[in-house]
């Protein structure tokens, strides 16, 4: 799914940094690429809706058949679909890798899932969409331990903000975490009002 279109170009025409080498151009930049970036434009209440579920899609870098997969399964839950559909997506185990500090970007955190580098519960886990329950353990399998990636992880070369998500328990020395419980919206860091991509898929 990791499409080939650059992640910066992406950033910006989705006005949110994709990646921490976006952030810089972003802050230089902060209008959609191309020469009609910064003119107006007219937005109806579809395209805000659209932007808005395409934004959350590209943080998460899935499909949109896995996006309305898990729309899905998120209003069969009760409380908030909007909600219920970002904690969905945050309990994959790509975006988990992620917010442990164990990968930079979500498009790293994929790439070492698939590759095989990752183990949930000493099981080998090599789908990305894989979805983390309370009190599995994830870590790093032992073969994989000695490549650099995990190497600079270990030594918390990936970890931006110095604040690990309170649903995850983890020990980057040991290239392992826990989710400890089901994370709550407003711990999840996307930038998401999720209410328009309810709106978007209920029209």
């Amino acid at each position: 799914m990791n499409q080939s279109r650059p992640k910066v170009k992406k950033s910006r025409a989705l006005g949110i940094a994709l990646t921490p080498k976006a952030v810089k151009y972003f802050e230089a930049r902060p209008y959609p690429p191309g020469e009609h970036g910064r003119g107006r434009k007219q937005n109806s209440d579809y395209k805000v809706r659209l932007l808005e579920k395409q934004r959350l899609r590209a943080q998460y870098d899935i499909s949109e058949r896995q996006m309305a997969r898990a729309y899905d399964r998120a209003r069969k839950v009760d409380g908030k679909t909007g909600e219920a559909l970002i904690i969905e997506l945050e309990r994959r185990l790509d975006a988990l890798v992620l917010r442990s500090g164990i990968a930079r970007t979500i498009y790293q955190s994929r790439q070492m899932v698939v590759h095989g580098h990752i183990e949930v519960n000493g099981r080998k886990v090599d789908k990305p969409s894989f979805r983390v329950r309370p009190g599995d353990v994830v870590m790093v399998r032992e073969r994989s331990r000695e490549k650099h990636p995990f190497q600079v992880a270990r030594e918390g070369g990936y970890d931006t903000d110095g604040e690990t998500p309170r649903y995850l328990e983890v020990n980057l020395k040991a290239l392992a975490f826990r989710l400890d419980r089901d994370p709550n919206r407003k711990e999840i860091p996307v930038i998401c009002d999720e209410q328009l991509v309810v709106e978007y898929y209920a029209r």
